[in-house]
């Protein structure tokens, strides 16, 4: 799972890229389009690696997710239009991924 996150991250931080080109918006931030700034961005689905598995974006918002190979567990770093970032976890089959749960925060 730590390298879910860490991938979460790395979208999140080229997610911002993407904006300073795009006069701060986020509007046609698709998987492709982050790929161009960040070639290391593994799409899904990946048995090997964690994966990049959704990016979407309007003008002051955006959402990346990415999946663990090995527990297929979810994690979502997400803008609000207030600037505000939250980090969500879904759990994959074991239902237990996410602190223990089948959702929380990380």
């Amino acid at each position: 799972d730590a390298s879910a996150k860490e991938l979460a991250r790395t979208a999140e931080t080229t997610a911002e890229t993407y904006a300073t080109d795009h006069e701060g918006g986020y509007v046609g931030m698709i998987l492709a389009e982050l790929k161009k700034y960040e070639t290391g961005l593994a799409s899904c689905p990946s048995t090997a690696n964690a994966c990049l598995l959704k990016s979407e974006g309007t003008t002051t918002t955006y959402t990346v997710e990415t999946e663990a190979a090995n527990t297929k567990d979810k994690f979502s770093i997400t803008r609000n239009g207030s600037g505000e970032i939250s980090r969500s976890c879904t759990s994959g089959p074991s239902k237990t991924g996410c602190a223990g749960g089948e959702s929380s925060s990380w």
